[in-house]
């Protein structure tokens, strides 16, 4: 068994995702596209969690002026929560979990998972009201922010003991 195998199977075994990730690239010119790929897979190495990751980028085609290529990334990360950031933070158009075949995720991974998922959502919501609302909507949004922010500093009051105000 080679070390990268040992180290494959030694994250997986502690709660790992092995998994291939899909992305498509577009442009002009094709040794842009190359080094755009790259970047991609070196930014995903930097990111928190990921064990390795490797790219394979398929020869660009050429139509109608535009070039077109896929980038595969295999990648293995430390932990469910991880991989969904990494999905998250990048977009990939398709992906396939190889391992593991079955996930057994603890409560406090689940909670880091969904606060992953529940913050993007919010960002990306927040970003779309503040370009795309009337400043009157813009306004009341950003109200509703601040009463969200309130309740939050409430709740996390009462769950450290403070008397409720």
């Amino acid at each position: 068994m080679s070390e990268l195998d040992k180290l494959t199977q030694d994250t997986i075994d502690e709660g790992g995702v092995l998994a291939l990730l899909y992305f498509d690239i577009h442009g002009t010119d094709k040794d842009t596209m190359i080094q755009l790929g790259t970047g991609l897979v070196q930014k995903v190495l930097n990111e928190n969690g990921v064990v390795f990751a490797r790219g394979e980028i398929d020869e660009p085609m050429e139509q109608e002026d535009m070039f077109s290529t896929s980038l595969e990334l295999k990648i293995l990360t430390r932990d469910v929560v991880s991989f969904a950031e990494v999905c998250g933070n990048f977009s990939p158009f398709s992906m396939e979990i190889l391992e593991p075949q079955e996930f057994k995720v603890p409560v406090s991974s689940m909670q880091d998972l969904f606060m992953f998922v529940s913050s993007t959502t919010h960002d990306y919501k927040k970003y779309i009201v503040q370009k795309l609302a009337t400043p009157e909507k813009g306004e009341e949004y950003a109200k509703n922010l601040k009463a969200r922010a309130d309740l939050g500093k409430r709740l996390l009051g009462r769950k450290e003991g403070e008397p409720n105000e």
